[in-house]
């Protein structure tokens, strides 16, 4: 009686075993998607932002017409992309080169970066950047944790029976804008505190 006793208890803490780590590997396998719709979510925030740069900066620097519409094109490419989150971060990558040249060329207008309308979009824009960044983490911290599930022994055997696979990480470049002043310097030149 105690060897049946013995063997019922272990094949009792496998089962629990299995379905604990089905029901991890399927809340894992559901979170990646609403992480990403996250960072979709943003995305679409930054693509809303970019056509007012844009017109922006159209207003003090009309002939940096190449700037403007490669801006626009990468803009375009990157709102049509619905592929994986690496062919998305490819996409991605190419609308933040040319978000980098679009603030390299505000650098040379010192009346557009004084222009009120165009420090708001790029502080929305940096605000932006920033939700991107922890939307992209969140999203690649579930990636991580479903991948390690999926690839560990003996996990990787529920998962596998579970049809339940590995999911891409989405990495980008990070936009590195300018340094944005948002307070009026002091009269009198900028001070030192000392």
């Amino acid at each position: 009686m105690v060897p049946l006793i013995i063997l019922g208890a272990i094949v009792l803490i496998l089962l629990l075993y299995i379905v604990g780590t089905y029901n991890r590997c399927i809340r894992l396998k559901n979170l990646v998607p609403e992480s990403w719709s996250n960072v979709d979510t943003e995305l679409k925030r930054r693509y809303d932002l970019i056509p007012n740069l844009v017109e922006t900066v159209k207003g003090y620097a009309a002939h940096e017409r190449t700037v403007l519409e490669s801006v626009i094109r990468a803009r375009a490419a990157a709102v049509e992309s619905t592929g994986s989150p690496e062919s998305q971060a490819r996409d991605e990558n190419a609308l933040v080169g040319t978000l980098k040249s679009l603030f390299a060329v505000a650098e040379g207008y010192p009346e557009l970066k004084a222009d009120r309308h165009f420090m708001h979009l790029q502080k929305q824009l940096v605000e932006t950047e920033n939700r991107i960044q922890a939307a992209r983490r969140f999203y690649n911290a579930n990636v991580r944790d479903l991948n390690t599930i999926t690839e560990m022994f003996p996990s990787s055997l529920v998962a596998g029976m579970a049809g339940i696979g590995r999911a891409e990480y989405f990495e980008t470049d990070d936009v590195a804008l300018p340094d944005v002043s948002f307070a009026p310097p002091a009269p009198g030149g900028p001070s030192t505190t000392r």
